[in-house]
């Protein structure tokens, strides 16, 4: 399939039909320009969105919302300058914030799906218009580099989005307006009834964006909430506030336009030591949290939620089991791209190598442990040090917490392991005071599952030698349903193998990609056609993106009135 241009509303029809087929077929689709390149978007293009993002900076950031009660920002520091932004928010009070979005649902609840679809379309194509300058604004918050930012923040991010909004319409549309009902019960003559339905949303909603990804997973959150007639307000984490900001009073402006209440999408910011998302969630009338962040939190909302509907993507302790591979070199320089990929502070990163005792096969020679390992320590100074790749791939660490966690589980593998590979910094001739960090790769018994068999958050990788790797795939998948997994790597040669494997990757709902070796990252995951998170394991209870994921942000209320 190929790109279309929106301009008109026939346009927009268009991409909706497209990405209706898209999600049916699992193929490859984007309407979205996912690289930078000045032949798609013009010479002026990426100077001006630079440009525009530093101009930004030092200066208040206006946004015309209800119940404005103070001014925030301070927590924005960018990793790769180590300088504040100088941008401050509106606080606002968050009863204003959820009064103001219940009464913009009135009318937005009446219109037809249809029409609901033809403004978000319109509203992700605007928001694509910004994309040089949002990737900035992510880069200097969230640390990612140019080019991630870039998809991350901008196509990638929007493709999730339009793929939420076709579920919420495939949801929407699969209630009719009416229907004529007749039945014969004891009297001769039938009753007939005619019958209307109502489409009815649940209320507003919170969306709870992360540090490191502040808009891939607000995007279909937004546009899932949207399209089912519900409010939407965003709250992005403190160090993290511009990408969100930005798309906020581009959303609002295009509600705005389109003649609806631009309190449909609303920003709820806060700071460390006065943090709101408690508040928020807890306030009677939010009835929709959509949640990205740790575990640990995101455990609380589910546990404490009461009522409300909850969408959870956590976080997974992702591994990866090596049997045999075409050429064992290429496989593992593909995972360990995967893993040093902004520092490991993706979602589908993956941390843990399972490798047997006996070695790997690797086409018509095996390779002993040892020599297995030193092949990953090679593949990981390969990328951090080279200057000319190491600070494009590797980024920026978003936060110093995470360096400390990098601190601290080097110390215990120095206690409870062998550390073979320390962490290093990755140098970045631009941003030479930029925050960095190589993958620190560390060794682990089996058995100290306590140690490695959770999510270590930022550059931390473990090998664990395994008796076989019938037994990694058995400790690998045994995690993932105790601990989460959101994405899962095997490598082998052996088709018994695989299919034996398989199903034990299924059973705990672990998506498990087999023998990918280059050509594309491992941990790339494509929307309208991967699922990203199963909701089976702790890694999260919801899926981007299913029907599940929209279609119980909204009921079907039923009229029914006698005829004749």
């Amino acid at each position: 399939m190929t790109a279309i241009a929106t301009q008109t509303r026939s346009d927009r029809r268009k991409v909706l039909e497209a990405a209706l087929e898209a999600v049916q077929l699992r193929d490859q689709f984007s309407p979205f320009k996912e690289s930078p390149s000045k032949k798609l978007h013009g010479e002026a293009a990426p100077r001006l969105g630079k440009e525009r993002f530093q101009a930004r900076l030092g200066k208040p950031f206006e946004l015309d919302q209800p119940g404005e009660i103070g001014r925030v920002g301070e927590a924005e520091i960018s990793p790769y300058t180590r300088k504040p932004l100088g941008i401050d928010y509106p606080r606002c009070d968050k009863d204003a914030l959820i009064k103001a979005a219940r009464a913009a649902m009135g009318s937005w609840a009446a219109t037809r799906p249809d029409t609901r679809a033809d403004v978000l379309i319109e509203m992700l194509f605007e928001l694509e218009k910004d994309t040089f300058e949002t990737a900035h604004a992510t880069m200097h918050t969230a640390g990612q580099g140019f080019v991630m930012a870039f998809s991350g923040s901008g196509a990638n991010a929007l493709d999730r989005g339009l793929e939420a909004l076709v579920y919420g319409y495939k949801a929407q549309m699969d209630v009719p307006d009416t229907a004529r009902w007749t039945k014969r019960f004891l009297d001769p003559e039938p009753v007939t009834l005619d019958k209307r339905y109502h489409r009815v949303p649940l209320g507003p909603a919170a969306i709870v964006c992360c540090a490191t990804f502040p808009l891939w997973n607000a995007y279909p959150a937004l546009t899932a909430n949207l399209m089912t007639g519900n409010a939407a307000i965003l709250k992005p984490h403190p160090s993290s506030i511009l990408p969100t900001a930005m798309a906020v009073a581009t959303c609002r402006r295009v509600l705005d336009r389109a003649g609806f209440d631009p309190n449909l999408v609303l920003l709820a910011t806060d700071s460390p030591d006065q943090p709101v998302t408690k508040e928020l969630i807890a306030h009677p009338d939010c009835r929709i949290i959509d949640y990205t962040g740790s575990q640990r939190f995101g455990t609380w909302i589910e546990q404490n939620a009461g009522d409300r509907l909850v969408f959870t993507e956590t976080a997974g302790c992702n591994s990866v089991v090596f049997h045999s591979a075409q050429d064992f070199e290429k496989a593992a320089g593909a995972v360990v791209r995967a893993m040093s990929s902004f520092s490991s502070q993706m979602c589908t990163a993956p941390q843990n190598y399972f490798i047997p005792r006996s070695g790997v096969r690797s086409g018509d020679r095996v390779i002993a442990y040892e020599e297995a390992v030193q092949i990953l320590v090679s593949a990981i100074d390969r990328v951090a040090g080279d200057n000319a790749t190491g600070a494009a791939v590797c980024a920026t660490v978003q936060a110093e917490s995470t360096l400390g966690n990098v601190e601290a589980m080097t110390a215990r593998g120095e206690r409870e392991g062998r550390i073979l590979r320390h962490a290093s910094p990755v140098a970045n001739p631009d941003y030479p005071d930029a925050r960095t960090c190589s993958p620190v790769l560390i060794e682990s018994e089996a058995d100290n599952e306590d140690f490695y068999g959770e999510e270590r958050f930022g550059p931390i990788g473990f090998v664990i030698p395994v008796e076989t790797a019938e037994e990694g795939v058995e400790r690998a998948t045994r995690q993932a349903r105790s601990r989460g997994a959101i994405s899962s790597y095997l490598y082998s040669t052996d088709e018994d193998f695989i299919e034996k494997a398989l199903p034990a990757y299924i059973a705990a709902g672990a998506s498990v990609s087999v023998n990918i070796d280059g050509g594309m990252p491992v941990n790339f995951m494509a929307a309208y056609s991967d699922y990203h998170v199963t909701g089976l394991n702790p890694a999260g209870n919801a899926s981007l993106t299913d029907l599940a994921f929209v279609a119980p942000r909204f009921r079907v209320v039923q009229t029914r009135r006698k005829t004749g």
